[in-house]
């Protein structure tokens, strides 16, 4: 079942309105609203953080990879050496 945007008439946004400011009153209605913008600002803030972090892994990922081939690669060298200055003295 999809749910549009014109399925809530404007009565019905009429009548919202109305049980809004007999619950919360004209003096706190706009200090809800600011108090909801806010909370979804940072809801936003907080979930595009989480994406990006996703997109920042795959480099960091990249770069301990070559970082470790750069230490094996190292380690060989210095094995290949070792072996040869053993040979060299016996």
């Amino acid at each position: 079942m999809d749910v549009h945007l014109s399925a809530i008439s404007p009565t019905a946004l009429v009548l919202i309105a109305i049980v809004a400011l007999i619950i919360f009153g004209p003096k706190k209605l706009p200090e809800f609203g600011r108090s909801m913008g806010a909370t979804l600002r940072e809801f936003k803030k907080g979930t595009k953080g989480i994406l990006d972090d996703d997109d920042d892994l795959e480099p960091k990922k990249n770069v301990i990879e070559q970082k470790t081939i750069q230490i094996d690669q190292q380690q060989k060298t210095v094995e290949t050496t070792e072996t040869k200055e053993q040979e060299h003295t016996k």
